[in-house]
Order: C-alpha cells, then structure tokens, then sequence
C-alpha cells in the first residue's frame, strides 16, 4: 500500500496534500504528511516501522503511547514554573482507533505529531549546546522515573548488556570467516587484544544491578545529539525524539551513550585516529546541564556508576562494530569495504581517551552531584 494510502488511515483534519520523504535515520522509513483545509494546515510525521529491528511494532507503539501520555501531564503540570515550552510527540491514532496501521503487506505504521520552529543537528556545536543536550535528556528521564516499568515490554531484549555483546562476540570469533579476517589483519590482532584486556570491565553494570545498587527505570535507549531539538528562536532544548527504543533498562545506558556521541568532536566515521578524543569542555557542559535535571532522582549509587556508564557504553559500541566485521559485516550498513572495522578503531580509541580522562570526569560528576 503507497505511503498516502496509509497517510490517510490517521486521524487528521482536511485532505492530504503532499507527502514528503525525510532521508534522516537508519531504521524507519520517515514521511513529513501535509494536510489542508480551507482555512488550515496540520503536518505530522509518518513513519514505517522496521519489523527487523523491531520484532513486535504493537508492543513498541504500546510503550510509546503509555511513557508519552504520563509525560505530557507531567509537562503540563508544571509548564507554569518552567524556563521554556517542553515538547514531546504526540501519537496520533488511527481511525480505527489503534496506535498503529497495518498495509496490507502486513507493514506496521505509526502517526507523531510534528516538532516544528526545532532543529536537530549531527554533532555537538559548541558547550551551550552541550548543556542543552544534557538538560533535555535529565528532563526527559525526570519526568517518566515514575512511570511503573513493569508496564512497560521489553522491545529490545539484549540491548545495551555488553556481557551478551561479549559472548556473541565469542561465538563470532571461532568461525572461519572471523578466523580469516582475524589473522590477516594486524589492526584486528591489535583490537582483539584490546577487547581481552577490557573483559573484565564489561560487566560492571549489570553486575552493580544483580547486586541492587542500581534498579531498571524507563529509558530512552537512543539520546544522540541528533534525537535533541533545539528551539530555533531561543536556542534551548525543546525535545527528545525517536522514541521507538523507550524500554526498561539503566538510566546509565542513556547517559553513557549520550556522552559518547556528544563529546567525541572528529564523530563516529573519521579515518584519522589522531583526531578522536574525549573533549572534557563538552562533557562538563553535559554533566551540568544533565544533572539539573537528572540529580532530582538519580541515587548517590546512580552518580557513582556514570564515569562507568561513558566507558562501557563506548568500549560496548567498539566491540559490535569489530564483531560485525568479523562476521562478514552483516548487521550495521557499510559503503566501503573496512568499514566496521574502522568504526571500531574509531570506538576504542574515544574509550582509550575516556580512561585517559578518568579522574577529571569523575571530577566533573562530582562537582554538579
């Protein structure tokens, strides 16, 4: 069924008038859906959701619905004592009253409403950005800390638990492809090692969570800086979007990978490895902005795991993208042949960086606790 078609099955004044394709991200299929009246016009986003990734649409439009409903009262409840408009997307129904349609392929969709007069960008452009990246990710996590998480489905099971990454990586490496590349390579040789010598060091969350020290909240799972709206006529953070990956799981697996995305300057694809650090600039005006929010819940136990959080999540990254590689690059896309590979150079040496800067993060956690 064409995009129009389904556009059409959502609850929306007036008539369909042009149907845009919107070439960001690497999962859904996303259209900006214009509708008229005499007198009007409404826009919303529409999106096709990957029933590759994401095995059971219903159950992710389900948490969706419920994590955005109990936000927006929160939001509403004290609009009247905040610095800006917070914004979240709305889920429009369908008509037949479901959070979701299905074509007649069997493909699920789903209707938001439009962020408008918000801008998102692909990298961090300087340390008021950093802070608002921090402070819409803390305000975002503040406002559903109470929604129960047991209400909400697992939509991603694994994600983010580096030990299972690990041992994926295990059973990746005794096949005979990953024997092949392993060997001719002495860039993977040196990557492989660097992966043993961190063995021990990736169970450190879940480890602090079996021993009770830190508890499963409602998380986003994907806050890079290109999911944070920026409005564009006062500058602050608006909103996070992209809420397909809103599940049970640590407050820390945001933070981490909110970090790493944002404080890494020369990004993810750079060839030059001399150029990738950990700037601390960015990082502190991060940890400000994300504990104004965030310190109203998070536990002294929380704060203690965050340095670990920034560390974990980017040595868990690095070890996907070398797995991939080993595997026949057959999980993250690649355009040239190394890709992966270079990927995960890039990811080990902003975790080298990291642990380099140890002391000065821990320093910048504990000076806005």
């Amino acid at each position: 069924m064409p995009a129009e078609n389904v556009a059409t099955q959502f609850e929306g004044p007036g008539r369909l008038v042009a149907l845009r394709n919107i070439n960001t991200g690497n999962v859904n299929d996303t259209y900006r859906a214009v509708f008229r009246t005499t007198f009007s016009e409404e826009q919303f986003i529409l999106q096709r959701i990957n029933k590759r990734v994401f095995k059971e649409p219903a159950l992710v439009m389900a948490n969706m619905k419920r994590v955005t409903d109990h936000a927006h009262r929160l939001i509403e409840a004290e609009a009247d004592d905040a610095d800006r408009i917070w914004q979240l997307p709305r889920v429009i129904p369908a008509r037949d009253g479901r959070d979701f349609a299905v074509d007649e392929q069997g493909e699920y969709w789903r209707a938001l409403t439009l962020i408008a007069s918000a801008t998102s960008h692909d990298r961090v452009r300087n340390v008021e950005h950093a802070v608002e990246a921090g402070v819409v990710l803390g305000h975002f996590q503040r406002i559903i800390s109470d929604f129960p998480v047991d209400e909400l489905a697992d939509t991603l099971p694994g994600f983010h638990i580096t030990p299972l990454y690990l041992s994926q990586y295990d059973q990746v490496v005794g096949q005979k492809l990953a024997q092949a590349r392993l060997t001719s390579s002495s860039e993977a040789k040196r990557l492989a090692k660097f992966i043993e010598a961190r063995r021990g060091f990736a169970s450190v969350l879940q480890d602090a969570l079996s021993r009770g020290e830190i508890h499963l909240r409602p998380i986003h799972g994907d806050p890079k800086i290109t999911n944070i709206m920026i409005d564009d006529f006062t500058g602050k953070g608006t909103c996070i979007v992209d809420l397909d990956t809103v599940k049970p799981g640590l407050v820390h697996y945001d933070f981490g990978d909110s970090a790493r995305s944002s404080c890494n300057p020369a990004g993810e694809e750079t060839l030059e490895l001399k150029e990738v650090y950990f700037d601390l600039d960015l990082f502190e005006a991060l940890v400000r902005g994300y504990l104004r929010e965030a310190r109203a819940f998070l536990s002294e136990a929380d704060c203690n795991y965050l340095y670990d959080s920034v560390r974990l999540i980017t040595f868990e990254l690095g070890l996907r993208f070398f797995s991939d590689h080993l595997a026949g690059d057959v999980y993250f896309k690649t355009t040239y042949d190394g890709q992966n590979l270079n990927r995960a150079r890039v990811q080990f040496a902003l975790c080298e960086s990291i642990e380099a800067r140890e002391k000065l993060m821990r320093r910048a956690l504990q000076s806005h606790a």
